[in-house]
């Protein structure tokens, strides 16, 4: 009966995931390599690599790609950070008004939206540009934002808080050597969430910018559709580890990504 036992594992569960993982993430991303590294006669080469780094329209639109980005996550976390804060602290129904105004919004198709927020800022006499593009990354990312600020903030314990209040602080002295430190954490998984997508989120900045305010995502997306798939593979592969840097940043900043944010609530 021992040895029966031993074979139904709980991790005999995870198999089945390991299977749809490496078929559908590992396997893509080594044919993106392997794409990558072949030139136009099928041999190998490395000339894609180096032409992304040396090409100077690419390292404009990636500089171009990157302060979008930056911009659009500075100006939701100005704004999601207060929400959260208020909703966090605020004694009504939260989950009602998250899911009202924030979470039952993404149930649409967010070209629906952005479709709709253009036609709205149309309305109100805004051209297309950078400005539009950023409102409407803004627009479509801010739940992404706001949702991990929210969860540190409504499970962290308030003992801290209140500790630091009977021990003489005004409010701005707690905020920000109490609330702020203890919330970081949500703060980076935010800003995580929000800037990497920006990346391949083309399809925002081409329906509400102009040529000042494409993305590199753009830019893939027409090497694949011109069949240059060496350098469109390329270009894509290095956008992955980029990605991955800000990622391994994140988790730098905030700690270990698997440990609970301290002072939060067991």
């Amino acid at each position: 009966m021992k040895n029966k036992a031993k074979v139904f594992r709980p991790t005999a569960f995870a198999f089945p995931y390991l299977a749809v993982t490496i078929v559908f993430v590992v396997v893509p991303l080594l044919l993106i390599l392997v794409y990558a590294l072949r030139g136009a006669d099928g041999s190998f080469t490395i000339d894609n690599f180096i032409k992304v780094f040396t090409d100077p329209d690419i390292v404009r639109q990636m500089g171009q790609t990157i302060g979008i980005a930056a911009l659009s996550t500075a100006i939701c976390l100005l704004i999601a950070y207060p929400v959260a804060y208020i909703l966090a602290s605020s004694p009504f129904n939260k989950m009602a008004i998250l899911s009202l105004l924030f979470i039952i919004p993404m149930w649409i198709n967010f070209m629906l939206r952005i479709f709709a927020l253009h036609s709205v800022l149309s309305t109100l006499g805004m051209q297309k540009g950078l400005a539009e593009a950023v409102i409407g990354l803004v627009y479509d990312f801010f739940p992404y934002m706001l949702l991990p600020i929210y969860t540190v903030l409504v499970n962290m314990d308030k003992s801290y808080v209140e500790a630091s209040r009977d021990l003489g602080a005004n409010p701005a002295t707690t905020f920000f050597k109490v609330t702020l430190p203890l919330s970081l954490p949500g703060v980076v998984s935010g800003v995580s969430m929000m800037f990497m997508p920006v990346f391949s989120s083309y399809s925002v900045t081409m329906m509400m910018g102009d040529m000042n305010s494409n993305v590199i995502g753009a830019k893939i997306a027409k090497l694949f559709e011109q069949g240059n798939y060496g350098y469109g593979s390329a270009l894509s592969f290095v956008l992955l580890v980029l990605v991955i840097g800000v990622m391994l940043l994140g988790n730098l900043i905030s700690g270990t990504s698997d440990k609970a944010p301290k002072g939060a609530k067991k």
